[in-house]
């Protein structure tokens, strides 16, 4: 067997752990989210403008929120109130948010 697939593999096991300390803080996440449920708290909510229905964010995947809240910071996403919000965000306060969501029940 050659030194490399085994180097790889002792990278990827080493990295594991880096990943998962870089998630954020749940106690802070729950208090930076308490406007989010003014949308994404009401079950069956329509946005009036554009009209479209909003979606339930509690024990959304972890990587996909900080995903989304990082393409509405940097303009990637179009809607406005969650451009508004995003960019109003830290890189720390997004994985703060994210941890805390993605650890509700869905």
């Amino acid at each position: 067997m050659t030194r490399a697939p085994l180097l790889a593999v002792a990278l990827l096991i080493t990295a594991l752990p880096c990943a998962a300390a870089e998630k954020g803080d749940a106690a802070a996440g729950k208090t930076l989210v308490y406007t989010c449920g003014g949308c994404h708290g009401i079950t069956g909510w329509k946005n009036a403008y554009p009209n479209y229905h909003v979606p339930k964010i509690g024990g959304q995947n972890y990587d996909y929120l900080v995903s989304a809240l990082t393409e509405y910071k940097k303009g990637e996403r179009a809607h406005p109130t969650m451009r508004a919000q995003g960019e109003s965000l830290s890189d720390k306060d997004i994985r703060d948010i994210a941890t805390y969501l993605s650890g509700l029940a869905p």
